[in-house]
């Protein structure tokens, strides 16, 4: 299955790779990066990745989008964020981890949905995207076809989950165990919760 992973300058660095390396590790997942215009981006800790521009990315099964201070910048340009709900519209799962679902939100992807988001951001997610039903409480949340998390590591977590309800418990939990990782399998178990 395809994941088109969409990166922007700032993004963090844990909240795509975690992920990632999950999906990968458990043999059932091909990851490709995409930016607005293509090339170097670099996350809010020096990381630079090479991306395809995001008009080449078609028809995604999986999109997945991390969170980062670079989420602000991107919720003011309208290109991406029109471009953003195009492909959520074609994607089979819509991913999203901390406080990339802003970027959902403010795409329309969560309109009516039940969403989280990192706990330090909740405030302003409710008030910014109040058609959102945000839950302070959840690791992370699945409504339909959209898994959201909250914090930075939160998104490890989810991607297992992920990969449970698509490619089976038994695939989580031996991904899991290839990467040596306490998996916290149960997205009401909020350690974090406000």
């Amino acid at each position: 299955m395809n994941v088109t992973a969409i990166l922007f300058e700032g993004f963090e660095t844990l909240d795509m790779f975690g992920p990632v390396e999950m999906l990968g590790a458990s043999g059932q997942f091909e990851t490709k990066f995409y930016s607005l215009e293509g090339g170097v981006v670099t996350s809010h800790q020096g990381v630079p990745v090479q991306t395809e521009m995001l008009d080449e990315a078609h028809e995604p099964e999986v999109l997945l989008l991390p969170g980062g201070m670079g989420v602000y910048a991107m919720l003011e340009d309208d290109s991406f964020i029109e471009r953003l709900a195009e492909l959520s519209k074609k994607a089979t799962y819509v991913l999203s981890v901390c406080n990339g679902a802003f970027l959902y939100a403010r795409a329309g992807v969560l309109d009516g949905c039940r969403a989280t988001t990192y706990k330090a951001r909740m405030d302003r997610a409710e008030e910014m995207f109040p058609q959102v039903k945000w839950e302070r409480s959840a690791r992370w949340i699945v409504d339909g076809n959209i898994y959201v998390s909250s914090g930075v590591s939160a998104g490890t977590d989810m991607a297992l989950g992920f990969i449970a309800d698509v490619c089976g418990r038994d695939c989580a939990e031996k991904t899991a165990r290839y990467a040596e990782y306490t998996w916290n399998s149960n997205p009401e178990n909020d350690p974090f919760a406000c």
